[in-house]
């Protein structure tokens, strides 16, 4: 008994030593890769890194960038100006330039056909309207950053003819009441709010930069397309060149922005029974017709029939 208690233990200490051995000879993957990382140095701490980026880093980024190299082939030598132009106008959406630009519109040509195919594919459709859906689509697509940027500048272009005509009346107070323009500017853009206050104090600091009044006003008037808000920005360069009061000038230029804005708001005013007329005739009409005529074509049914 003595002795093959003495066997098995001698056999157990074999085994774990050779598993010791084995253990310190092949590692297993955990041991592997944190001495693969301790042998390679900046490489595997750069391997690291890079498992540590986020999914939008390792996939999104790349597939804009090469969005943005396909879409800069497609596209005009001077789209890049016609996208800035178009971003000056709408504001400058935050996040928004004009290589984003670019690479959405290829992205969008791409993405919304698919979405397209897809959903004629659940209705079963036919090869002509999954085909058709697709043009659509990638036009739609294609479009579809220009469109929004159309309607960040009409609803920027709105608010700035909407709160001009009480910026200016301050701003003529605040001359009259013996401040300077720049300090006038000031008070304006800094008791007012929207689009008009942050052109304003564009302005100041553009001026506090080293520009000359008239090129800061002028770049205003080109950083919008408001006609009441150009046909101002002249009235001052010119008040400023030939040394005409501000005072006067701003007067003047107050009453005539009220009156233009009244002007816009009747033809707004007016336009509104012409717009109702659609949701009218496709959506209301035929409401009342079902609900009118309804139990009397019933009835004239159950009659024949009868």
């Amino acid at each position: 008994m003595i002795l093959i208690l003495a066997f098995l233990l001698l056999v157990g200490a074999a085994a774990v030593l050779s598993t010791a051995l084995t253990r310190n000879e092949a590692p297993d993957g955990l041991e592997r890769a944190l001495r693969a990382l301790e042998q390679h140095g900046t490489e595997g701490a750069a391997l690291a890194s890079e498992a540590d980026r986020s999914f939008a880093d390792r996939v999104i980024d790349p597939m804009q960038a090469r969005a943005l190299s396909f879409g800069r082939r497609i596209t005009g030598a001077d789209q890049a100006e016609r996208l800035r132009r178009k971003l000056e106008i709408a504001g400058n959406p935050r996040g928004w330039t004009v290589d984003r630009i670019v690479s959405l519109k290829v992205l969008c040509a791409v993405i919304f056909p698919v979405l397209g195919l897809v959903y004629g594919g659940l209705l079963g459709l036919g090869i002509t309207w999954l085909v058709l859906l697709g043009a659509v689509g990638a036009l739609g697509g294609f479009f579809a950053p220009d469109l929004y940027l159309y309607q960040c500048a009409y609803n920027r272009a709105d608010e700035i003819k909407r709160t001009l005509a009480d910026a200016v009346d301050l701003l003529t107070i605040s001359v009259e009441a013996g401040l300077g323009f720049d300090a006038a500017l000031q008070q304006v853009a800094r008791n007012t709010t929207g689009p008009l206050a942050e052109e304003l104090s564009r302005v100041l600091r553009e001026m506090q930069l080293g520009m000359g009044r008239a090129d800061a006003l002028r770049a205003l008037g080109d950083r919008s397309n408001v006609d009441d808000l150009k046909a101002f920005v002249g009235a001052m360069v010119q008040a400023d060149s030939f040394g005409i009061p501000i005072g006067q000038v701003l007067r003047v230029q107050s009453s005539e922005i009220r009156v233009k804005r009244r002007q816009y708001a009747e033809a707004k005013a007016q336009q509104v029974p012409v717009k109702i007329m659609v949701p009218l005739v496709l959506c209301i009409l035929p409401c009342l017709f079902v609900i009118v005529m309804g139990p009397a074509v019933l009835s004239a049914i159950d009659a024949f029939n009868g």
